[in-house]
């Protein structure tokens, strides 16, 4: 049996904050505000797979409390990758989008591909990761923000 789960996330860009995107660390002079690191990506990486598994969502499983405060959004994919192999299910592949003005994301769409692969206990061509601008429009083309979307299948 195969399924599918969509995720989206999207926090503020903020001064005094790392910009850490697919559990990767990119230099920019805003970082994304949040109770975790903020990775956008990674938070839409799990929605979408809990989704898929029918396991809530991210803040079911890692809700605003101390124990999660600046946590790495690494840590909480991996905890989700254990809650899925713990329901019998494999990941089939991953596709998402992270949607912001700036930075170029470009330059670091491979590495973020490799972390998420490491981390998801897949082969490199499973993840997929795009970058787009909004041409200026929308909070995230006027960078106030960055959003992501995911989609994930799952095999059983």
């Amino acid at each position: 049996m195969i399924r599918f789960g969509i995720g989206y996330d999207v926090h503020k860009l903020a001064p005094n904050r790392k910009l850490i995107l697919g559990g990767v660390e990119i230099d920019h002079t805003l970082g994304l505000e949040a109770h975790s690191d903020g990775d956008v990506l990674i938070h839409a990486i799990i929605d979408a797979l809990l989704g898929a598994a029918t396991l809530g969502d991210i803040g079911q499983h890692f809700p605003m409390t101390p124990e999660f405060k600046n946590i790495s959004s690494v840590e909480l994919l991996r905890r989700t990758c254990e809650l899925i192999a713990a329901k019998g299910y494999s990941i089939g592949n991953v596709d998402s989008i992270i949607v912001a003005q700036k930075p170029k994301l470009a330059p670091h769409i491979l590495q973020m591909r490799e972390r998420l692969a490491k981390i998801l206990n897949v082969e490199l061509d499973a993840v997929s990761v795009k970058a787009k601008t909004e041409e200026g429009l929308g909070f995230t083309g006027t960078e106030q923000g960055i959003a992501a979307y995911a989609v994930v299948a799952l095999e059983q």
